[in-house]
């Protein structure tokens, strides 16, 4: 549960700010960022997911990815309403948003369309799940307005999570359904080095300042080195092979 003061860093034990106007300057510019990127990979996600939504293989998957796809507008919305406490400029970037297409947004795990079924259900998995690291990181913002947003957006990610790894089991396990063990490795392969990527650099000044101020919990390492052992974790009861933590990576 989310207090009303900060617990880490320089602002610690002070009233969590409320309002745009409270932040120091380097604070302001580094959330704006951060804001910015997260409602990007949300709205990202949601152009991903269209043509699937209309292609599942099974009124069950439809109903639960047409779930997903709301849920990821409403946590677009959501930062958008945060930048938009920015006034003007927070309003430009928002506007910058709306317009963009796949293959115009920050992180590069949303400029690729999915494959075939078995790549949207490793990207749910593995992908998402990055996305509950990231919400997590924010759970207890210097920044109360963002950290307020923080519970129902962590319960909704993991319906997400939940839904990439079920389907890969039913991939693997079910000859009936879409796909087999094979196609559920090389999907697998594909994107655990972009979900381990979306951390960003290990020696980020970024990542490091956001601990520093209190607006996330962990830097871009300790996140990385958590998800990746819980992605082994899960390769495993799969029966699946876990890529080397560097193997095909672009961002170390």
């Amino acid at each position: 549960m989310s207090t009303r003061h900060i617990k880490q860093g320089k602002f610690a034990k002070i009233r969590k700010f409320e309002t745009p106007e409270e932040l120091p300057e380097k604070y302001r510019n580094l959330l704006k960022k951060m804001l910015f990127v997260q409602a990007d990979t949300e709205f990202a996600s949601v152009q991903q997911h269209l043509e699937w939504q209309q292609n599942s293989p099974s009124p069950e998957d439809k109903w639960v990815l047409s779930r997903i796809v709301a849920d990821e507008v409403r946590h677009g919305l959501t930062m958008t309403r945060l930048l938009k406490q920015f006034g003007k400029e927070g309003e430009q970037m928002v506007q910058k948003l709306l317009a963009r297409k796949i293959g115009e947004h920050t992180l590069d795990s949303f400029n690729i369309e999915f494959e075939n079924w078995e790549s949207v259900l490793a990207f749910t998995c593995f992908v998402d799940r990055v996305g509950l690291y990231q919400l997590e990181a924010f759970g207890e913002c210097s920044y109360a307005p963002l950290a307020r947003e923080m519970p129902l957006m962590l319960n909704e990610e993991k319906l997400h999570i939940g839904f990439g790894y079920n389907g890969l089991k039913k991939v693997i396990s079910d000859d009936g359904y879409l796909g087999d063990m094979d196609s559920a490795q090389k999907a697998v392969n594909f994107w655990l080095p972009r979900a381990l990527d979306m951390f960003g650099h290990s020696k980020s000044e970024n990542a490091d300042l956001a601990v520093e101020l209190g607006i996330k919990k962990w830097n871009n390492i300790e996140m990385r080195d958590r998800y990746y052992q819980e992605a082994t974790q899960l390769c495993e009861s799969l029966d699946l092979q876990t890529p080397d933590i560097d193997e095909g990576r672009r961002i170390l």
